[in-house]
């Protein structure tokens, strides 16, 4: 079976993540997970990554190294991670299907994990 990429990094998040990793020398990319909180239930997560951990799942583009956690797997398949500097605010924004809803606020977000049915679809279509 072949591997499918859980989630998309467009060109402006991927060139902001390299920002971010060539002003540490340390760093070998970003880790991307999924917490409890905020008011919507779920909050995600962004890390520096120093040494990639056991289980993480990785996502490149155009040099950009995006981890993601094992336990966040099955709530980002099918995102897409962006970058977005608008008057209100400047940071990662994940177009993600898994969403249900999300706060006012926009720091929190309700996320139903995949689906069994649509993980053997993606799984099949490879």
């Amino acid at each position: 079976m072949g591997r499918f990429a859980v989630m998309t990094l467009t060109d402006a998040a991927a060139g902001r993540v390299n920002e971010i990793v060539e002003a540490r020398e340390d760093a070998h990319g970003i880790r991307i997970g999924v917490k409890k909180g905020g008011c919507a239930g779920m909050e995600y997560t962004i890390d520096l990554v120093n040494e990639p951990q056991q289980g993480d799942d990785l996502v490149q583009h155009n040099g950009a190294s995006v981890y993601i956690a094992p336990q966040a797997v099955m709530f980002l398949l099918g995102t897409q991670m962006d970058f977005e500097v608008t008057t209100l605010r400047t940071g990662f924004v994940f177009n993600n299907p898994n969403q249900t809803s999300a706060c006012g606020c926009g720091e929190s977000i309700e996320l139903t994990p995949i689906s069994e049915e649509k993980l053997r679809e993606l799984q099949s279509s490879l």
